[in-house]
């Protein structure tokens, strides 16, 4: 584990200089735990050696990106740390050269995640975005450990700790769990809250839509994870849609008749609270074919980046870096985040092990002209794989262009 720190010669805070961090929420240390309490006084005491202040700017993310576009192209940047997504400034931003790279900065990986430097900001080979703490929430199954048991159905939990928990197995046990329990020809239990899964069948499977500037709708992997989807709807694996909004497969499993339900770690405290009669469990998403590991999802990114306009940008990563640079108390980053959602210790473990990795995938918020859920919906149709691919793909390139070529 690399830990070296930035060195600096000289400072430039030495008139009780302001530095403006930007973002939509407060990014000011909350003292809260021991750990931020370590970063709260380090940060103060900088502070006083160097004679600065941090003023923490909030902006309405409704209005997020146009503001901080608008500042930056006209020269006068609203921060000298702005946090921002992928998608608003990589490539249109990044290549007016708006932004400095910080790779040469960034070594230190006590602090900085290396993924969201060296991927997730990465454009023609430099990293301009930098983060501490969590790579981000984990993905993956919300199962109903009570339904799983009033139906005599064998512990979920056997799939991951023989590492068989594949899109296969997901498969079988969603079927197993479509029943109909009281003889009446209807089904009244459902193995899976809902087929539309497609952006975590592409993180899990290591796929995406697009590759820098080509779509990738021919690529193997990509095919795979639109198989799955198609697997998932014709042969009537999921639960039907009741012509529900987004929220309908949550409010299924809520209902406590359907087994499984796709989402993130922080979604366990509603579940707790509006389900107090179920034992709810968590699993990892399952592995696709081509899958080295397990994988959450992400579809945009967000870090934080240092405008050009500011002088010295090595001094703001070694303020940065300082501050986190922590012996935490904690035997893992999200220790007292995922011991407060989850009283299973295999729970924790799976989710440990499904934030080990979080793939990106690219849709609109990156490519708003891109056709994605057309693209999905007719999949989830019935349309075959072969004939959505072959039609769709110019559609998402010209989506991508748009972006790429403007």
């Amino acid at each position: 584990m690399k830990r070296i720190i930035i060195k600096h010669l000289k400072w430039i805070f030495m008139g009780g200089e302001t530095i403006k961090w930007v973002s939509w929420y407060d990014e000011a240390i909350q003292e809260d735990n021991p750990d931020s309490i370590q970063k709260k006084e380090i940060l103060d005491a900088l502070m006083e050696k160097h004679n600065f202040q941090i003023e923490y700017v909030i902006v309405d993310y409704a209005e997020y990106a146009d503001k901080v576009t608008s500042s930056l192209l006209a020269g006068q940047p609203i921060g000298d740390i702005i946090r921002l997504a992928r998608p608003w400034m990589i490539p249109t931003l990044t290549k007016q050269d708006l932004f400095w790279p910080v790779d040469e900065y960034t070594d230190n990986d006590h602090v900085f995640l290396q993924q969201y430097t060296d991927n997730y900001s990465q454009f023609e080979g430099k990293g301009y975005g930098f983060r501490a703490g969590i790579l981000g929430a984990s993905s993956g199954i919300f199962y109903n450990r009570t339904l799983m048991d009033s139906l005599g159905m064998s512990p979920l939990q056997g799939y991951v700790d023989e590492d068989n928990w594949n899109w296969e197995t997901f498969i079988e046990v969603a079927k197993k769990a479509n029943k109909d329990t009281n003889n009446d020809g209807k089904l009244d239990t459902w193995g899976l809250a809902t087929a539309s899964l497609l952006v975590q069948a592409l993180a899990a499977n290591d796929a995406n839509l697009a590759v820098e500037n080509k779509q990738n709708l021919e690529d193997q992997k990509t095919i795979e994870a639109l198989n799955f989807l198609s697997q998932l709807s014709t042969e009537d694996v999921a639960r039907p849609t009741e012509g529900g909004d987004w929220t309908e497969p949550a409010q299924f499993f809520r209902e406590g008749n359907t087994l499984m339900y796709a989402g993130s770690d922080y979604e366990m405290d509603s579940f707790k609270e509006d389900m107090p009669d179920y034992d709810i469990g968590f699993l990892p998403f399952p592995k696709g074919p081509s899958a080295k590991g397990y994988s959450s999802h992400n579809t945009i990114p967000n870090y934080l980046t240092i405008p050009k306009t500011v002088e010295h940008p090595e001094q703001l990563l070694y303020i940065y870096e300082k501050m986190n640079d922590i012996e935490s108390i904690y035997d893992y980053p999200q220790q007292n985040s995922f011991e407060t959602l989850f009283s299973n210790e295999e729970d924790i473990e799976n989710a440990k092990l499904a934030g080990e990795t979080i793939n990106v995938v690219d849709k609109e918020e990156a490519y708003p002209s891109m056709p994605f859920y057309e693209f999905q919906g007719e999949i989830l149709e019935g349309t075959s794989v072969t004939t959505v691919v072959e039609k769709y793909k110019e559609p998402f390139q010209s989506a991508i262009d748009e972006v790429w070529k403007q």
